[in-house]
């Protein structure tokens, strides 16, 4: 009987336990809009639709960028490609995404990177019209690419 009452004491303990994690765990702010499309040129490697990703937790923010209209010109592994995002600032300035995420990518594949670390303050909003997306791979053939337009449905607003 001694073991069962130690053993429920326990589960009761990591119950509490638990519970007091998730009251004191920080939230996730919101990025409004989650996704956005954005057209963008990316020289010779091509260009069309690409769509982000943001998410957010207090100032550290990340970006992912997909799109099937830049392909891997040959097979790359997991993290190998140096991707840096920089953004436009709608009071002025820029914020930066950088990182070395991306899934494995044979020829021919849909170019994917992220997710890209950055920083941002609350009431940001940043728009990719203006900045530009530079991916080096192998550490010497970089693809550049600048968005055409704005971004639909807008630009990310960071709590």
């Amino acid at each position: 009987m001694r073991g069962k009452r130690f053993g429920t004491g326990l589960s009761l303990a990591a119950g509490a336990l638990a519970a007091c994690g998730l009251a004191f765990a920080p939230t996730a702010a919101a990025v409004d809009p989650g996704t956005a499309t954005v057209n963008a040129d990316c020289g010779s490697y091509g260009g069309g639709d690409a769509t982000l990703t943001a998410t957010q937790s207090g100032t550290s923010a990340t970006i992912t960028l997909h799109t099937s209209s830049v392909t891997a010109p040959v097979s790359l592994g997991q993290d190998s490609l140096v991707s840096e995002l920089t953004m436009v600032k709608a009071d002025g300035g820029t914020v930066t995404f950088k990182g070395t995420k991306n899934p494995a990518m044979s020829t021919g594949d849909a170019l994917e990177v992220g997710p890209l670390s950055g920083t941002v303050a609350p009431g940001d909003s940043l728009e990719a019209y203006g900045g530009t997306l530079k991916v080096t791979a192998f550490g010497f053939i970089t693809i550049t690419c600048t968005a055409t337009a704005p971004q639909a449905p807008g630009p990310f607003a960071f709590d």
